[in-house]
């Protein structure tokens, strides 16, 4: 019989104790959702003629989809520009060069520390004063979500490295390999399989976070869904939310699906020292390393 060193095995009590509990709570959520039902349903929520419109290609082809486009295009590059400065700011910060390593460090703390939201306020209306007129609502969701989510990811790289035990840097020093030697050939392949999970989770976040694209106009998905559509169709903003939900969870679980595909295919395909790493670790300052 195995036992947790965090808590003992329930007995029979135990057991029948929580599957009561279990039950419990699943009538108390069931009666939740059907309350929410019973609201909706009293203010014609469910009617045919409000959820019509999304049923028809028209609304799919010339409201959702493009929508859809537009967050997905954000998120692509976003996402791109955000691996990329995490991981130069991320090796950055583990420089021997204080000229280095200490710059890295500032940059990525004040990015970290700024809210998502006032960064991209700040570049929207910064950009046309220093580049003259036009519309800079995807540079600046673009811009502010790849310097938050990048220095989140620099620290996420920071932490991957850290995590490979010494034996293995100093097993390649050993043999003769240089630095950048060891930090390409050894260390990183290392730890980009620890690094997937917190980086995946990362990506999922940076995904939700193009949606602050519509306090500056940006055409996303939610704005077609919150603003467009329902000025379109009059009446359907709880549909059009339920709709836009649903395209948002679908495409953060095949997000998260595929990065535990990689990371088995990495684990399977690599040996690898290092322990995975997650967003809290990664999150710790100088004092965690």
């Amino acid at each position: 019989m195995s036992t947790s060193v965090l808590f003992d095995a329930p007995g029979r009590r135990g057991r029948l104790r929580n599957h009561a509990l279990t039950v419990v709570s699943l009538i108390a959520v069931a009666a939740v959702v059907y309350g929410v039902y019973r609201g909706f349903d009293a203010k014609g929520q469910w009617e045919g003629k409000i959820w019509e419109p999304f049923l028809q290609w028209e609304t799919w082809e010339f409201y959702i989809i493009p929508g859809l486009i537009g967050t997905l295009r954000a998120a692509a590059v976003a996402a791109v520009l955000a691996l990329a400065f995490g991981a130069i700011f991320g090796l950055a910060r583990l420089s021997d060069h204080a000229w280095i390593r200490v710059p890295a460090g500032a940059v990525v703390e004040v990015f970290r520390a700024i809210p998502l939201l006032l960064l991209i306020f700040f570049i929207f209306y910064l950009a046309p004063v220093l580049m003259g007129g036009g519309d800079y609502a995807f540079m600046a969701v673009v811009v502010g979500l790849m310097l938050y989510n990048g220095s989140v990811l620099a620290e996420v790289v920071r932490a991957g490295v850290q995590a490979v035990p010494k034996g293995q840097s100093e097993a390649a020093y050993a043999v003769g390999m240089r630095k950048n030697q060891v930090m390409r050939l050894v260390l990183l392949p290392q730890a980009v399989t620890a690094m997937m999970p917190a980086i995946v989770s990362q990506l999922v976040v940076l995904l939700k976070d193009t949606a602050l694209g519509y306090i500056i106009a940006y055409v996303d998905l939610l704005n077609t869904g919150f603003k467009i559509l329902p000025a379109r169709f009059f009446g359907s903003l709880i549909p059009a939310a339920i709709v836009i939900g649903i395209i948002y969870v679908a495409l953060n679980m095949a997000l998260s699906s595929l990065a535990t595909w990689l990371e088995g295919r990495s684990r399977r395909s690599r040996k690898t020292a290092a322990k995975p790493v997650t967003p809290a670790v990664a999150g710790m300052g100088e004092g965690a390393a």
